[in-house]
Formats: structure tokens, C-alpha cells, sequence
């Protein structure tokens, strides 16, 4: 299964997550200014504080996630993509070593 594309749908699960909970906040801040508890001043500055810290907390929840896939991909045995950078390359060596011994042996 292609990582980038677990990946995609964590982060879009986030962000969805995100979107859902700002939406909830603005019902909520609308009932507050109808009820009268709270003027539509005091509503928006709360609204707006609220979605900010979500937003900051977004990227250290995104962050978080790419470790714990990291960690995950390791404990599942699954070889970085430097790791498969360097077994191409002895490969690649290899390879050359085998059709120069082939050479050496034709001639």
C-alpha cells in the first residue's frame, strides 16, 4: 500500500476533523450572541482565539502523525527509502563486477 496515500488521508482526516469542530464553534458562538450571554464582539474574539490554537495544534498533530508512521514503517520492518538508495547502488556495483569478471573471462 503506498504510504504517501495513508498519509494524505490522515492529514485530509485532520484537517476534516478540524473544519467540523471550527463549524460546531461558530454554532455555538451564534447561540451564545442569540441567548444573549454574549455580545458578537466577545463571540468572534473567542472564536477566533479558539481557532487559532487549533490551527498551531494542527502541525504539531501532523508532525506527531509522520513520527508514529515512521515508527510504525520501522516496527513493521519496512526499509526507508535511503536504505533501498544504498542496496540499489551495491547493486549497481555488483553488477558491474559481474560483467567486468564476464569480460575479463571472454577475452
Amino acid at each position: 500500500m503506498d504510504n504517501n496515500n495513508w498519509m494524505q488521508q490522515l492529514l485530509m482526516l485532520g484537517l476534516g476533523t478540524t473544519s467540523l469542530v471550527a463549524d460546531k464553534l461558530r454554532q455555538v458562538g451564534d447561540e451564545l450572541v442569540k441567548d444573549g450571554k454574549l455580545n458578537p464582539e466577545q463571540a468572534k474574539a473567542v472564536m477566533d482565539d479558539i481557532a487559532q490554537q487549533l490551527r498551531s495544534e494542527q502541525g504539531t498533530w501532523e508532525a506527531q502523525m509522520q513520527r508514529q508512521m515512521r515508527n510504525m514503517m520501522q516496527d513493521l520492518g519496512v526499509a526507508r527509502q535511503s536504505e533501498v538508495d544504498e542496496l540499489r547502488g551495491r547493486i549497481d556495483r555488483l553488477e558491474r563486477q559481474v560483467r567486468d569478471l564476464e569480460n575479463k573471462l571472454w577475452r
